[in-house]
């Protein structure tokens, strides 16, 4: 069979199925081929050339045909060469496939993808709990942070983060200061805290430290005129309020012995603690600062709202609103606890100062007893 006269038929090679010589595939054929494909060329060539032998360009064309000959196997030799290493790389891909979709893959190809995962989660979890639970945070230099109300941030005016750190809910039995705290909280209704507690000492100045002796006998028209300092305040209105409490907590300091007894009595004489972990629970009144205010408003009271009596109640102890998350949260339950304490301490020396008196008076008489015998 001669190799030179077959025919060709379709082989499955990389790119799809194409028609490719068989000469191609072997390389015995090939060089069997490259020695007899010159003569077949040249007698077609020399079947279609011209008649006239003698012409130049005739001559020309017979000596350039072994030249492009040559051309032509060096062509089909690289054709050769790619079409194997683009099988051998096929067929090293496929292997690669198989072996991933039979599950041997190599150890160095899988990575722990479940085990990064968790880890991950754990971080996270144990980030959530820290953040949430922590009652001190670090800050850039290292140093610990109190952790307090989310209310109060870095951008606060210093006296009102003070006085959160200091006075808000801690509790308060002083009549004078009780006083003071219900005026402040009053004026809240044209006034910010931090505007307030700026003005502190002017109001301290007008109202002779909030002594509700004083301010019941304090002239109203003397403040309330114009170019006064009690005149750049408040409002009028508020001004007047602030003289008139001062007398109506008189009368129940007559019928309750204080101030604080009257309001302590509402809460039991303990601070509501609330527990709150998120700003958004802290509420504007309750129904408690409900009853107080009614109750102060039936005693001849003025701008004792709900709204103002919680609040006052807030700064006063009566309630602690200090988020779980907060520094001073434990710290006022505890000044509960040490005022308790203090209490139960004065009571027990309270009621053994009697007794202590009726025995030295009953030793004196029995001396002088002794003594005219």
């Amino acid at each position: 069979m001669n190799c030179a006269e077959s025919e060709t038929r379709p082989v499955l090679g990389p790119a799809g199925n194409i028609a490719i010589p068989v000469e191609l595939r072997k390389a015995v054929v090939k060089q069997k081929s490259k020695v007899e494909k010159p003569k077949e060329i040249e007698e077609s060539r020399a079947n279609k050339a011209p008649s006239s032998p003698t012409s130049p360009a005739l001559s020309k064309n017979y000596k350039t045909v072994p030249s492009v000959l040559k051309q032509q196997d060096q062509k089909i030799l690289r054709l050769n060469l790619s079409l194997n290493a683009s099988c051998s790389s096929d067929a090293s891909s496929d292997s690669s496939h198989s072996r991933a979709s039979t599950g041997k893959m190599s150890r160095r190809s899988v990575t722990p993808i479940g085990r990064k995962q968790c880890s991950s989660k754990s971080e996270k979890v144990e980030k959530t709990d820290t953040d949430s639970d922590s009652v001190s945070v670090g800050s850039a230099d290292g140093t610990a942070v109190k952790k307090r109300c989310s209310w109060v941030t870095p951008n606060s005016d210093p006296c009102y983060a003070a006085f959160h750190d200091e006075e808000w809910g801690v509790p308060v039995h002083d009549d004078k200061k009780l006083f003071e705290l219900l005026s402040l909280s009053t004026a809240l209704a044209e006034l910010t805290w931090p505007a307030i507690l700026n003005k502190r000492h002017i109001f301290r100045e007008v109202y002779q430290d909030f002594d509700p002796i004083v301010v019941s006998k304090v002239n109203e028209k003397q403040i309330v005129t114009t170019g006064s300092t009690a005149s750049s305040l408040l409002s009028e209105l508020k001004l007047r309020g602030i003289i008139a409490n001062a007398r109506q907590i008189l009368k129940i300091m007559e019928e309750y012995g204080s101030f604080g007894n009257y309001l302590w009595g509402f809460v039991n004489h303990k601070p509501i603690v609330s527990h709150f972990r998120y700003p958004r629970q802290v509420p504007i009144k309750t129904s408690k600062a409900d009853a107080i205010s009614k109750d102060l408003v039936r005693r001849g009271f003025r701008g004792v709202g709900p709204t103002v009596v919680y609040t006052f109640m807030q700064v006063a102890g009566m309630t602690n609103d200090h988020l779980i998350s907060c520094f001073r949260f434990q710290e006022c339950i505890a000044a509960d606890d040490t005022r308790d304490k203090d209490d139960s301490l004065k009571a027990k020396v309270q009621g053994k100062q009697p007794a202590a008196i009726e025995l030295g008076l009953s030793r004196a008489i029995d001396d002088l007893g002794l003594t005219m015998e």
